[in-house]
């Protein structure tokens, strides 16, 4: 799959920083960004600033909060020098993607707090690109990144976005910076990470429009699964995910996840839910591990977790798990988790009718 690394910074900041080499000569500190309030000086030291900071967040491990540094320049640095220094904080963004583990999740707080190497470098990425916008607007500049990288970064970074036949006006219309047709402009937002959900043997990691892309398409989406993995039905539950994308009906918290170890992070299979919770707040979930993995409870365990998680928003008042009358083992593993049957060989039929010649399990708030 396309992935958001270390070259990928470098090549964003390479191409920011050539662009705007050529109005050094300018007065950054009199003119304008775009439709910021802040002067193209100050955006640039912002976009400096930025990098530097996920630079620390990778490579100090934060958890809690941002590392209490920032970066301040020396009396009388000019606009070439504050692009010296962009080409250095993004070369150590770079380098602290590069060698950060996968599973490193380190401190931001949009929107649950965390975020890993692909997130910063993500993030990296879409300040530099967008704040490069800003300064050449101001400064009268024409400035268009490649639209695959656009994108890739609303594909990770904004997976509630209907991607459009343009992506670079698309991204730029996400974070308040231009117009789209038939959509209503945006005043406010926030980069969406990926959710994570701990367990005790698993983490439950939010899958997002473009690691699904990549699984419906035969690839791996960025995980190193297990022998076997992924199941056919975490492909085509990520096939799902992409069509929900693509429509503009994704809701992230609501989608598919991977389940993946902690011992060693490889993902043995995926859970998830069919859909956002209906008018009565019931949401169903569907699960599968790849059969390498089966015996070991992980169904089990992924189950707990992520009904837990369910049951604890506001919109759920129960959660629905469905098997065939023949998959016993599923059907144990649903019986493990504390569901009951409300459907189903003489079961009492629950409120939402037949289970469609399926067993129908629930558990309530």
């Amino acid at each position: 799959m396309r992935t958001l690394g270390g070259e990928q910074v470098e090549e964003a900041v390479a191409g920011a920083v050539a662009l705007l080499r050529t109005a050094t000569d300018r007065d950054w500190r009199a003119t304008r960004a775009g439709r910021l309030d802040w002067d193209c000086r100050y955006t640039a030291e912002h976009v400096a600033s930025d990098l530097i900071a996920y630079a620390g967040q990778l490579a100090g491990r934060a958890t809690e909060a941002y590392v209490p540094f920032e970066i301040t320049l020396d009396e009388g640095t000019g606009n070439e020098d504050v692009l010296q220094v962009i080409e250095t904080t993004g070369a150590l963004l770079a380098a602290a993607v590069r060698t950060t583990p996968r599973e490193v999740r380190a401190f931001h707080p949009y929107p649950f707090r965390g975020a890993d190497r692909e997130g910063f470098a993500a993030m990296g990425i879409t300040e530099v690109l967008l704040h490069t916008h800003d300064i050449a607007e101001g400064l009268g500049l024409t400035y268009e990144p490649p639209a695959e990288r656009c994108a890739d970064l609303l594909a990770r970074l904004f997976p509630h976005v209907r991607p459009d036949a343009d992506p670079w006006r698309t991204l730029l219309w996400a974070t308040g910076r231009g117009d789209l047709p038939g959509r209503a402009p945006v005043t406010e937002w926030r980069w969406r990470n990926n959710l994570v959900i701990p367990a005790e043997r698993l983490t439950l990691q939010g899958l997002t429009p473009a690691a699904a892309t990549d699984l419906a398409a035969g690839g791996d989406g960025g995980f190193a699964w297990i022998d076997g993995g992924p199941y056919q039905g975490t492909r085509d539950a990520a096939g799902m995910l992409v069509k929900a994308y693509e429509t503009g009906v994704h809701r992230p918290v609501w989608g598919v996840f991977v389940l993946v170890r902690r011992e060693d992070g490889r993902a043995v299979g995926g859970i998830g839910f069919h859909g956002v919770p209906d008018e009565k707040g019931r949401v169903e979930i569907g699960y599968d591990l790849a059969e390498a993995a089966r015996g070991n409870g992980y169904a089990t365990e992924g189950l707990r977790a992520l009904t837990e998680w369910a049951l604890g928003r506001e919109a759920v008042t129960s959660v629905r798990a469905t098997t065939e009358p023949e998959n016993t083992a599923s059907q144990a593993v649903i019986a493990r988790a504390g569901f009951v049957r409300i459907t189903g060989d003489g079961a009492e039929d629950g409120d939402g009718g037949e289970g469609g010649g399926q067993f129908v399990y629930e558990l309530r708030r």
